[in-house]
């Protein structure tokens, strides 16, 4: 069975989104600055179709984030748009080529048709819980790794359930001062610290589920 994989950045003080998330504000106030160690990278800016950038110690954190997954699962937020009924005018927050190139699946309380993007991904919307987001994403990546990507309320519940096989916490130094968790309401969890690489602005923890 393929393995459920999240990588997530976190500030010191323990948040992976900062307070006020709203539309103008998707990771909450201050919560860009979670990516600072990231966005100059060349494998993120290659993703994203852009040239250029650097490479360090975190390069192979940043190429893991996506690389050999075979799919993504995502939650509401997110995949953005507000809540309630969809405005189907909203196709997320990566513009027509979006960096997956795989199946994403989407948790949702509401329906949608499946969103065909260029490149590769299309975006489907799943209403019927975590588990059967899995179960598909496992279906449609076949033998490859899936990718968790977040946000904090989708880690916990996977996290709370047992499902995810590996962690890769990215710690960078800075104080967020309140927000979204990502270990609260997630119960008796039990990790196992696989490895620890510092880096310019950030340090990567692996866990695995113990």
């Amino acid at each position: 069975m393929s393995k459920l994989k999240l990588n997530i950045t976190m500030s010191i003080d323990g948040f992976v989104a900062g307070p006020d998330q709203s539309p103008e504000h998707p990771l909450g106030v201050g919560g860009e600055q979670l990516h600072d160690w990231l966005v100059p990278l060349k494998a993120f800016r290659e993703s994203h179709g852009e040239e250029g950038g650097e490479v360090n110690a975190s390069t192979p954190f940043a190429e893991d984030i996506l690389g050999g997954a075979g799919a993504t699962i995502m939650g509401r937020n997110m995949f953005g748009g507000g809540p309630g009924a969809w405005d189907e005018s909203w196709k997320g927050w990566w513009g027509d080529n979006p960096p997956f190139h795989h199946p994403v699946f989407v948790l949702t309380s509401h329906p949608r048709e499946p969103l065909e993007m260029q490149g590769g991904t299309t975006f489907h919307f799943v209403t019927d819980g975590i588990e059967s987001a899995l179960e598909h994403a496992r279906a449609a990546g076949g033998e490859k790794e899936v990718s968790l990507g977040g946000g904090a309320s989708v880690a916990q519940q996977y996290l709370a359930a047992g499902l995810l096989d590996e962690i890769v916490v990215s710690v960078v130094p800075i104080l967020l001062g309140g927000g979204a968790r990502l270990f609260e309401n997630v119960g008796d969890v039990k990790l196992e610290q696989v490895e620890s690489v510092e880096a310019p602005g950030v340090t990567h923890i692996r866990y695995a589920r113990a």
